[in-house]
């Protein structure tokens, strides 16, 4: 991960499985077809600094488990991203509608240096809960450490109770 992954939105796939009644795998005109909607939430880095009122654009989470129809033993949504970085979060945090897939922020396609294609946004989490170059989606029953929480980083990332590291 020592590199931003270059991917193209022409050949680019979000893939969506496990736990679910219902597989997916989107191509970007095909997410492009969903019913998109914005936000407005700040963004708050693990590292001390935020950026505030981040107009986002995209599916919002719920909505993307609506399409899967998540099995009752699902209970995490695990992340793995273009770069290898990979992430968790359970379903119940995920349920705010201010959770996103997002593909746009402040009007613009998300770039690389961004997390684009798509990234996931969790405004009440610190940003490393919010996966960029998402490709991969799985429903799962058990939760999974990912990427920094295995290095040391709060898998919770509350930004309310200041939760940085486990």
């Amino acid at each position: 991960m020592d590199r931003l992954p270059d991917v193209n939105r022409d050949t680019w796939r979000l893939t969506v499985d496990g736990l679910v009644e219902t597989s997916k795998t989107f191509t970007w005109g095909e997410f492009l077809q969903l019913p998109l909607l914005k936000s407005t939430s700040n963004f708050h880095c693990v590292e001390t600094w935020s950026v505030l009122a981040q107009r986002w654009e995209g599916l919002p989470f719920s909505h993307l488990v609506k399409i899967v129809q998540p099995k009752p033993l699902a209970k995490y949504a695990w992340f793995e991203c273009a770069d290898g970085y990979t992430t968790s979060l359970s379903l119940e945090e995920l349920a705010a509608d201010e959770n996103f897939l997002a593909i746009k922020l402040n009007g613009e396609l998300l770039d690389q240096d961004y997390g684009g294609p798509l990234r996931l946004v969790v405004p009440q989490k610190y940003a490393y809960k919010s996966a960029m170059y998402i490709t991969h989606i799985t429903f799962t029953a058990q939760k999974e450490l990912g990427y920094w929480e295995q290095r040391g980083y709060s898998d919770t990332a509350d930004i309310w109770t200041d939760d940085r590291r486990a």
